[in-house]
Formats: C-alpha cells, structure tokens, sequence
C-alpha cells in the first residue's frame, strides 16, 4: 500500500456530533470534501439542517446544568484525559490534517501536540477558577465575587489550523465549567472530529460538546440567535467577524471573542543578524503556505540591510520544496483551495502593475494540487495591495525604511493589529518599538507568540477578547457579587 493510500484509510466517515450520538442528521445536503494536494474527494460531509441546529443548542442547554456543577477537579480530569488520547492519537490526527488541510506532516504534528497542550493548561486552570473575599462593613455581613460560567457556547472556527483553534475555544469553555456547540470549518472537518472523538472517549457527558457543519451563514444565524447560547467565540475574517458581533448584538447581547484577521509588520533593523533574520522570516512567510492570521506578511528593512535581506530571504524561498504535505521532503504544501490560488495570481498582477521588483516565484506550480511558488516582491509603494490587504498566502512584501519613527507609523497605518515582529539587538530600539506598535502579540528577534499559557488575541480591526493564558478562561466566565447578610 503507498503512503498516500495508508494515510486515505485514516481518514474516517464524517459525521456531527450532537446530544452525544454521531449523526448524519436530518438534512440531505452534503459537501465534498477535497485533498488541496490532488484535487481527489476525500469524503462527504452531512450538512446540518435547522433540526440539527436546534437539536445541538438544546443539547447544549439541556447539559449545561449538570457540566457547571461538576467538580472542577472532575473537568480538569476529563480534559486531561482528552488531552492524552489527542497525543496517543496524534500520528493518525495529523495525517488527516495534512490530507484536507495540505500542511506538511511535521507542521501537523507539531499542530496536533500543541492542541494537546492546550487542554492540558486549561485543565489544570481548571482548579483555579478563584472568586474572592472582600472585606465587609459590618460583622454579620460576607462580601463575596464568585465567578460562574457563562452558559453554552457557540464557537467558530477556520481551516488554517483545524486543531489548534478548536482545541482553544473547546478546551476553554469546558474548563470554565461552559457547554459548546462548535461549527469548524467545513473544508477541515476531520481534524475537529478526531477532537471531539477524543473528548467523547474521555468521558465527556452527552450534550456537553457538539459539532455541526453547514453553510457557514446558515449556521452562524441560527446559532446566534438560539435563546441557549450565551456567548460566541470566533476565529476568521474581520468582514464576518463584525457581521457575528452585529448579530451577537442584536439577540440578546452576547459575549463575544473575536480573533479576526491581520497583516502582521516585520522590522527588520540594520543592527541585527541580517542573514539570521532573513531566514526566520522566510520561514514564517511560507509555515503553512502562508495561510497563518500572524505570520509576518508585511517586510520593513532598514535601508543599509536592504539588499542582503532581499538576497538571504530569495535563496530560502528558492531552497522550499514545494509539494504534498505527505511527501517527506515537501517543506510547503498546497493553499487551501482554489480561490487562494486566483488571491494570490491577483496580488502579484497588481504588484507588478505597482512598479514591483519580482524576485522569485509570482505563479501557480504545475496543473493539479494548489500550489503556488514562494514569491518575493520590492520596491512597492505602501498602496499596493499586498501592502494593504491580509495575503494569506507565500507571497511576500520587501521594502525600505530609514528611522524607528518611520517603521512604526508605517506599521501601525493599517486598521490591523493583531500580531508584529521586530529584529534589533538595540534594547532601546526594542522598547521604542514595543511601545509604539499597536498589536496584541509582539516578537522581538522571535515569532514564538502563540503559547497556551500566554493570552492571544488584537486589538482594532483585529478583534477583541483573548484566547490562551488565564485571559482566555476569563472570556467563559461571568462575575457575581454576593452580600451575604447572617
């Protein structure tokens, strides 16, 4: 059997989960699901009607009594164990990432254990869900702030990385003492389910976690609007993402978390290791094909290092081997689908309509799969769409700058303010830029900025709220003030 075939047999029947029972549901609509890297139909996934929806909200409201009473060590034990079924799991999960996702092997890997980690923080955070004593005015009175958990939980999520942002809003809510209904994207669904299976396995209750598929605004509506839900939580464009907080709004006005999109600035400093530099950016530029909310997408170089950052990062992009995910020596897979491909052809066109310097890559790679070469561009002006617009993709932007105060206006001109990242060995030029950028996640001479224990989330444009860290347990949580009179 070829390694694609054994890797097929992974990849399992694809249901929703909803009241404990994987189901098909009622609907007669199905998608197909495709591999990125050959264009074949992996599977077909069932796409919720209203009856499903309405069932999986009930499930939700029905078992959220009984979760948030739970012993909170009794979650942290479950979650736990979820987490270490995800690992002894985690060769067969990735496998199936990397067939509907595209990303290379090793990445899914890495994304599977990070997913693990995820529940194992928020299961120990789990038995930290502290309120507080404040002191009274009399002696017969208590004064106390309990924190409750906010009720069920709508949950969104994108295919970029199909465990990892599930496994944060999953892991959080269910920590927090929440119930959840989750929508993962429809053309990653297996990740999520392998998730979920996990959960299942663990011991979770029935109705607790359920997972729905569907047409993305059909379901995002209903769901919004159900009575039961509580609180939406979501990870994708800033477009949608304001459209849910609008609905969020209208119905009830719900807690939202929103993770919305980026375009995260590089500053690359003449008095650092250029050639170090160089290659750190490449590398994020083309982690999962470049289809990542906080890789460094836009390339500010100080003048005097200009020319040896354009040549250091042209020679790693020229070494990528660009292929399927599967194929041991592939070191970037294909983007996601289709429409990428025609995002990234579109920016190129107008990069060179802009006056750019083309310098590697700029086109499609063979006739099936989406690949798409790793491109480096210069010499644009800060207009260029590439400059302006969230690429989403390997392409990759390179100009000048002259001044810190030049750099960080540059950076911050955009609404965006999710991720960014400076190069410097200056602590003063670390500081200034630490103060001036305006983001929710900042690398310096690093782009190690997504961690469990550490919040994540932007600012502006780029949403509010945090996942991660003891923010992202928050965001579940409600505050109750109890004067108690004896």
């Amino acid at each position: 059997m070829t390694a694609l075939n054994q890797a097929r047999t992974r990849f399992r029947e694809l249901a929703m989960l909803i009241a404990g029972e994987w189901t098909r549901g009622t609907g007669h609509s199905a998608a197909a699901v495709l591999d990125p890297a050959t264009e074949q139909v992996l599977g077909e996934l069932p796409l919720a009607a209203e009856a499903d929806l309405a069932a999986a909200a009930d499930a939700a409201a029905a078992a959220f009594p009984g979760w948030a009473r739970t012993a909170a060590i009794d979650r942290r034990r479950i979650l736990m164990e979820a987490s270490r079924l995800i690992r002894d799991r985690s060769e067969r999960i990735a496998h199936v990432m990397t067939l509907e996702q595209g990303k290379p092997l090793p990445e899914a890997r890495g994304e599977v254990i990070a997913a693990a980690e995820i529940f194992e923080w928020y299961a120990e955070e789990a038995r930290r869900l502290y309120g507080r004593l404040i002191p009274p005015r009399q002696a017969n009175v208590r004064h106390l702030v309990q924190r409750d958990p906010v009720g069920p939980v709508a949950a969104f999520t994108p295919w970029n990385f199909p465990a990892l942002t599930p496994a944060r809003k999953i892991a959080g809510a269910l920590a927090a003492g929440c119930t959840c209904v989750i929508k993962p994207a429809e053309e990653t669904p297996g990740t999520a389910i392998e998730l979920a299976r996990a959960c299942v396995d663990a011991g979770l209750p029935a109705g607790v976690l359920n997972v729905v598929f569907g047409v993305p605004a059909e379901v995002s509506e209903f769901l919004i609007r159900a009575p039961a839900i509580r609180k939406i939580t979501f990870t994708g464009s800033t477009q949608v993402g304001m459209h849910l907080a609008s609905l969020a709004a209208r119905h009830g006005a719900k807690r939202c978390t929103m993770e919305l999109g980026g375009h995260a600035p590089v500053l690359v400093f003449d008095d650092s290791d250029i050639d170090l530099a160089a290659q750190a950016c490449a590398a994020s530029r083309l982690r999962n094909a470049g289809q990542v909310c906080i890789a460094a997408s836009r390339f500010f170089v100080q003048r005097g290092a200009h020319d040896r950052f354009v040549e250091r990062f042209a020679q790693a992009a020229r070494r990528a081997v660009v292929g399927s995910g599967l194929q041991p020596e592939s070191t970037m897979g294909p983007l996601a689908n289709e429409r990428r491909l025609h995002a990234m052809a579109g920016f190129v066109d107008d990069a060179v309509r802009q006056g750019g310097t083309l310098v590697t890559g700029g086109g499609r790679i063979g006739e099936r799969g989406y690949f798409f070469a790793p491109t480096l561009v210069t010499g644009l002006a800060d207009t260029a769409r590439m400059m302006t617009e969230e690429t989403f993709g390997p392409v990759a932007p390179v100009v000048a700058f002259d001044s810190v105060e030049e750099a960080v206006s540059r950076a911050n001109r955009l609404p965006y303010g999710l991720a960014a990242y400076a190069f410097t060995e200056s602590a003063r030029t670390a500081r200034e830029v630490s103060d001036g950028l305006q983001v929710g996640l900042l690398g310096i001479n690093t782009f190690a900025v997504s961690l469990a224990e550490a919040p994540f989330g932007g600012v502006r444009e780029s949403g509010y709220g945090s996942e991660g860290g003891t923010e992202g347990l928050d965001a579940y949580l409600a505050t109750k003030f109890i004067a108690h009179l004896a």
